[in-house]
């Protein structure tokens, strides 16, 4: 792999190796060189940042920008979703960013997530108690996943007879199927028809849920001071990135913290001695084992330099995290799991302005779901050879396929 400064923006490189061996090919990008070229998950060509130092200033640079208006022509292609799931936090710059994330923000404040920890280890026992007689489960499928689903869609008032559906269509988008590009136009229909008319149920009946929250954000007459509002379209894609950015996220870092622990048996068996060290140990991981390998794709507003490396106004720049937390130049042995370190400049929620809104319900989360966890099954161990073990496909999402265990 080398240096797009050195071998010119026609010869990207070959992204094989990141969706391979992840860790290593970024390990040799870094020593390569800053900034590299790549091809895209849309097929379209992306500069790619890798070293700490320019990935942490370029997610706070605002001459980047997340609105895919600044894109140039033939450029990003990207993720078609109609306007009323696509107004949302993660296409936005100020002054829209900065309106819609101040109406959101009180719900994830760590004050209101904290009284939701009660909640979360609710639905944590009552999935581990399905699973305990049967002796083995597939840890994503059997509890990884439907716990943040559950915590989400209690979150937004979603009934319990629609959550098997919210599944398969956060799945069908999450990891789309090639051959079967129908399903994921489907799963897009179908959430938008079902928030559309949930949203149109929760105007007539409010519940005490955050939709009914940002429904009345929406309909509230403004003060006198002109006060902000949601556009309908807001409303609807703000309940979309919740839903979605809070299953995807959580799921692969329950996973891939479980299997980091199942690595080491001594740090498993001393977070069950003391479990008061479950949060420092989940931010490592998080550092360790980001499940968001890269920050949402930005645009530069006019010619800039990252690096050293020239990238033209409208071009896709796509900023490692998953990089930078493993670069040596910040972390010294990266690649070695210490829960001693300086863990206060990790990158895995983001840095800046669009620093993740859900990082507090992420941690409490997965804090919970892994206390939870450890504290029912004292023998959990995995149930195949290690080498089974696959990783999703993906240079946006990192997390497991499935994770057998017994105990």
């Amino acid at each position: 792999m080398q240096n797009t400064a050195e071998t010119g923006p026609d010869a990207p490189i070959d992204v094989t190796p990141l969706l391979d061996d992840p860790y290593a090919a970024y390990a040799a990008l870094r020593e390569a060189g800053p900034v590299h070229r790549i091809t895209g998950a849309d097929g379209s060509p992306a500069w790619l940042v890798t070293r700490y130092d320019d990935v942490r200033s370029a997610l706070a640079d605002p001459r980047l920008s997340l609105d895919k208006r600044h894109a140039g022509p033939g450029g990003y292609r990207g993720f078609a979703l109609p306007p009323a799931l696509d107004a949302n936090l993660l296409n936005m710059d100020p002054p829209d960013h900065t309106r819609v994330r101040r109406l959101v923000v009180k719900a994830f404040t760590p004050g209101r997530v904290e009284t939701l920890r009660a909640p979360v280890r609710r639905v944590a026992d009552e999935l581990l108690d399905a699973m305990a007689e049967r002796g083995r489960a597939d840890l994503i499928a059997d509890y990884a996943g439907p716990l943040p689903i559950t915590v989400i869609c209690d979150l937004l008032g979603i009934p319990q007879r629609d959550r098997r559906d919210f599944l398969a269509w956060s799945d069908a988008l999450i990891t789309p199927d090639p051959s079967r590009p129908e399903a994921m136009k489907h799963a897009i229909g179908a959430m938008l028809e079902f928030y559309t008319g949930l949203i149109a149920a929760k105007r007539a009946e409010p519940g005490d849920d955050l939709l009914s929250d940002l429904i009345a954000v929406r309909d509230d007459e403004p003060g006198d001071d002109g006060g902000d509002r949601l556009t309908e379209d807001e409303l609807t894609s703000l309940a979309f990135l919740i839903l979605f950015a809070g299953y995807e996220n959580t799921v692969h870092l329950i996973g891939n913290a479980v299997l980091g622990l199942l690595d080491r048996p001594e740090l498993l068996r001393q977070l069950q001695h003391n479990p008061a060290e479950l949060p420092t140990t989940v931010e490592e991981f998080l550092r360790f084992d980001s499940p968001g390998p890269l920050a949402i794709r930005r645009f530069p507003r006019q010619d800039l330099e990252i690096g050293g490396v020239r990238i033209p106004a409208g071009d896709s720049v796509l900023l490692s995290i998953a990089s930078a937390n493993r670069d040596p130049a910040r972390f010294p042995a990266p690649d070695v799991l210490d829960r001693g370190r300086d863990l206060s400049g990790h990158l895995a929620m983001g840095h800046g302005i669009h620093y993740c809104l859900g990082a507090p319900l992420a941690r409490m989360e997965a804090v919970t779901a892994i206390g939870a966890l450890l504290a029912r099954f004292p023998g959990l161990r995995l149930d195949v050879p290690r080498g089974e073990l696959r990783h999703r496909r993906s240079l946006r999402s990192r997390g497991l396929i499935s994770l057998p265990v017994a105990w």
